[in-house]
């Protein structure tokens, strides 16, 4: 039996309603063929026959290895190095003033979507040139998926995607491949040591012992309902230390979500008690 290349709206719901009770992301109806496509190829390597059967699968209480697949495949995960460069020059401005601060202590930047790593290095190498080395700092970076969580870990990307980082990080924390590594790059292991990743859902966060300085939550809100939205903000402000900032995406806005919160520039917020 030849498996059909569409999927029915009955099996996208349930895909659909899945996902969302899984992980809080709601795939609206135009991402109904990006489902069909990704599901396609899983269901061939499992050698199933219909989208039926995957679904079957994917809905036993005992596939917990094949839903994690599952939230790998339909999960998106755009990313590159020092996108939206002015949060990093904002971040910039906050070492600066922390540094001046009696009370300056261990720095601590949370990347919340962290996806393929770009983010938390990027915030790394930063945190690196303003401290002028190692210490005093710490990146944790968190992605509900395994996959990218695997690459972030391994530090090592393809030469085109340094384009962004600036020249002098690039030069100080960041090494070129050769021989067989040739056409790759990866993040200096002094720099890379400094930041862990492990996966989180931030519908239900949970296990940090700190609380950071600033929290990176960008370009991921757009991907739940206005509810859910409120839901993960008020999740990740559990983690934010008084008087710590909150950046999100340039094309997302948080105003009125918590009264705690104050912009301070565009997608800019300080976190108010």
């Amino acid at each position: 039996m030849q498996l059909t290349s569409t999927i029915s709206e009955q099996n996208f719901r349930k895909v659909r309603d899945w996902l969302y009770q899984r992980s809080g992301i709601f795939l609206n109806d135009t991402k109904r063929s990006l489902v069909c496509g990704r599901l396609q190829k899983r269901i061939k390597d499992l050698e199933l026959t219909s989208f039926e059967d995957y679904i079957a699968l994917l809905l036993h209480p005992k596939a917990q290895d094949e839903q994690q697949v599952a939230v790998n495949i339909l999960t998106t995960n755009e990313t590159y190095f020092f996108r939206e460069d002015k949060h990093f020059s904002f971040l910039e401005q906050l070492i600066q003033q922390n540094r001046s601060s009696a009370q300056s202590g261990l720095f601590s930047v949370w990347s919340a979507a962290s996806s393929t790593g770009q983010e938390a290095y990027s915030i790394a190498m930063t945190l690196a040139a303003q401290y002028s080395g190692y210490q005093n700092w710490t990146v944790v970076g968190t992605d509900i998926n395994t996959s990218v969580i695997n690459t972030a870990k391994n530090a090592i990307y393809p030469i085109e995607a340094c384009r962004k980082i600036p020249q002098q990080l690039l030069k100080n924390y960041c090494q070129r491949g050769k021989g067989k590594d040739e056409g790759w790059f990866k993040i200096r292991p002094e720099l890379s040591q400094r930041v862990s990743f492990e996966q989180l859902n931030l519908m239900n966060p949970t296990g940090f012992k700190y609380k950071f300085d600033v929290i990176f939550l960008r370009n991921v809100l757009i991907y739940f309902e206005l509810p859910d939205k409120q839901k993960v903000v008020n999740n990740v402000l559990q983690y934010l230390k008084p008087g710590g900032h909150l950046l999100v995406g340039h094309s997302e806005s948080i105003h009125g979500y918590d009264a705690r919160l104050q912009q301070i520039k565009p997608s800019c917020y300080r976190f108010n008690l």
